[in-house]
């Protein structure tokens, strides 16, 4: 047998010779075409052994890397939304304060005003009076007997004390004018400080909106892609987180005392509703099956659909015995035992009528009826029913049809 298959090798590996020399003699090693194709055999194996562990190294290491920038980046992301959130009320703080201090402001100015213009009554009013008593005094003077014969020194009197009446008048009026005038550049400064403020809390408002908004695209662009009735969805969270409570306020009236709500207080509520628009998002994404059930290091060995003449209905990941499998959404475990063809098999119920399946496996870890929250521990990958090898078998079904789990997963990966 041997010398029949070196002969049939003869053409394309023919036999090599290695001549050993030494001082006193010399060897010759035949090398025959079964001894070389033995050779080359083991060389490409072991190639291939390093070209596959290579891979999964690398594969292992970008997952692990993708899952730790995207925690990362919504931890970065909560970090400033926290900080523009502070700032933002310390701008409002200080927008209150200025308008306090500017209400001050223009209330002392009024009071100034009004004291100026009762100064300056009273002083047409003495001047009108002083006019009167003179007439009536030189009247007077000129009406009694005698009266030509009167000092005029004490006529001088007279005169100077109601001058010096009016002089002290029209130096409170001018006083009064004085802190007037310092009243309103008071008021024009607050005013000023007052429109900075506002500016400062407009362009924060105006960041938190961008962000708040780039945080919702993924979000819309991954249930786009999943096809799923989004507004169904929704509302499934809104009926299971409809907690209410606590005194209502108009919604036309503000908080600040205003009869009105203030541009800045609708902007606030707008944001409001947006933050809170994501979080449903949030919420809602947890409720499908978007993450990996496996995070360790496997083998992508089936795809979904015709396999062997038959619809293979999930997609099947191969790793050692005992790897974790993980729920990729939350859910209620419908299912755990063993099945004919799937072994050891796990259902879980998700929103809108999705279900996963996750057959062969070695260890079960939940009970019927149990809730699990995405990237909980459910069980360990095996080689139970009908299997080749120890693998995970990945089922995602919509109203009990079979779905390609990878569009799920696929539309997520820019969100988890």
């Amino acid at each position: 047998m041997p010398n029949r298959l070196n002969s049939a090798l003869e053409r394309l590996l023919p036999e090599q010779r290695l001549f050993l020399k030494t001082e006193s003699s010399t060897r010759v090693i035949h090398l025959r075409p079964a001894t070389q194709l033995g050779l080359l055999g083991g060389s490409a194996i072991l190639v291939g052994w390093a070209i596959v562990s290579g891979a999964l190294l690398a594969y292992d290491r970008i997952g692990g890397d993708r899952q730790s920038q995207a925690t990362q980046s919504q931890t970065t992301f909560e970090t400033r939304m926290s900080a523009l959130a502070d700032e933002r009320d310390a701008r409002a703080t200080e927008a209150k304060e200025a308008q306090l201090r500017f209400a001050v402001a223009l209330d002392q100015v009024a009071k100034y005003q009004s004291e100026l213009l009762s100064a300056q009554k009273q002083n047409h009013e003495l001047e009108a009076g002083l006019e009167a008593v003179q007439q009536k005094l030189g009247t007077a003077l000129a009406s009694i007997p005698g009266a030509d014969g009167v000092d005029p020194q004490e006529k001088d009197l007279a005169l100077n004390a109601l001058n010096e009446r009016l002089r002290a008048t029209a130096d409170a009026r001018d006083e009064a004018a004085a802190t007037a005038r310092i009243a309103r550049a008071e008021a024009a400064a607050a005013k000023a400080e007052q429109e900075q403020l506002l500016a400062r809390n407009d362009e924060i408002f105006t960041q938190i909106e961008d962000a708040v908004a780039a945080a919702a695209v993924p979000y819309e662009e991954m249930f786009d892609k999943i096809g799923l009735d989004t507004d169904a969805l929704l509302s499934s969270v809104d009926k299971e987180y409809d907690g209410q409570g606590g005194p209502l306020t108009p919604a036309a009236v503000s908080t600040s005392g205003n009869a009105a709500i203030s541009e800045t207080e609708a902007r606030a509520g707008e944001i409001i509703v947006s933050l809170d628009q994501v979080n449903r998002y949030r919420i809602a994404s947890n409720k499908l099956p978007l993450d990996m059930p496996v995070k360790s290091a496997f083998r992508y060995t089936s795809g979904f659909g015709a396999r062997w003449g038959r619809a293979h209905q999930g997609v099947d990941l191969a790793g050692p015995v005992g790897t974790p499998i993980l729920a990729p959404g939350d859910g209620v475990v419908t299912f755990a035992g063993r099945q004919n063809g799937y072994g050891n098999l796990i259902k879980i119920e998700h929103a809108l009528g999705t279900e996963t399946r996750y057959g062969h496996l070695s260890k079960i870890r939940v009970k019927v009826g149990q809730k699990v929250s995405r990237g909980s521990l459910i069980g360990d990958m095996g080689n139970t029913g009908r299997s080749t090898g120890p693998h995970l078998h990945y089922e995602v079904r919509v109203n009990g049809k079979a779905v390609n789990p990878m569009s799920f997963i696929k539309a997520a990966q820019n969100v988890f």
